[in-house]
């Protein structure tokens, strides 16, 4: 079993015996992920690129615990809607590695429409 599939089952069992799917429609889905993903954000509000560095490492496990949440609501929304996210990240990569070939993109942040 592959880790995503596997890590989603855990998070299904967790959802189920709470009988919280009842909660879990694709709209509240997605915003919970919003809304995690924004407190990750919050830890590095104001700091500068140097503050952010140190900070990382001296919040290492708040970081984690955010970025958990995060990804557990991913993984669920992902369930939810049928999506295989192995296979989309996949697909992904692969038009992105068109979109932003290296002899074009490398070293650069600029996106693929002005490359």
């Amino acid at each position: 079993m592959d880790d995503i599939k596997n890590i989603t089952e855990k998070i299904k069992k967790f959802r189920d015996e709470r009988d919280w799917m009842k909660f879990h429609n694709h709209k509240d889905m997605a915003l919970s992920l919003v809304l995690e993903a924004a407190e990750v954000l919050e830890h590095f509000q104001w700091k500068s690129p140097e503050e952010v560095i140190s900070y990382g490492k001296a919040h290492n496990k708040e970081l984690s615990e955010e970025l958990a949440d995060v990804a557990m609501y991913l993984f669920e929304l992902a369930d939810n809607l049928g999506v295989n996210l192995k296979t989309a990240m996949e697909k992904k990569l692969e038009i992105n590695s068109s979109k932003y070939p290296v002899e074009k993109a490398r070293g650069k942040h600029t996106k693929y429409d002005k490359l």
